[in-house]
């Protein structure tokens, strides 16, 4: 099982949709509010060298963006 953390805020309609796209596809995930926790978003950007959301971590390696091609290879949904 792949370990996947979805960082994002409230106000992101992109977060939401991975977030929906990841429930529909039974994949399970811990989301962090970045708008919440300044740590965290510290650590996004240090890893990423980006700000923007959602990013999401699988197995510790970010994909930033609603990147569905790149999702779906890294968490082999078909």
């Amino acid at each position: 099982m792949k370990t996947v953390i979805v960082f994002s805020t409230p106000t992101c309609s992109w977060c939401r949709k991975l977030k929906s796209y990841l429930r529909e596809n039974r994949i399970r995930y811990k989301e962090i509010d970045v708008s919440k926790d300044n740590r965290a978003a510290q650590d996004m950007v240090r890893k990423s060298g980006q700000r923007g959301v959602p990013q999401m971590w699988i197995n510790n390696r970010p994909v930033v963006g609603f990147d569905k091609q790149k999702i779906d290879k890294m968490l082999e949904i078909k």
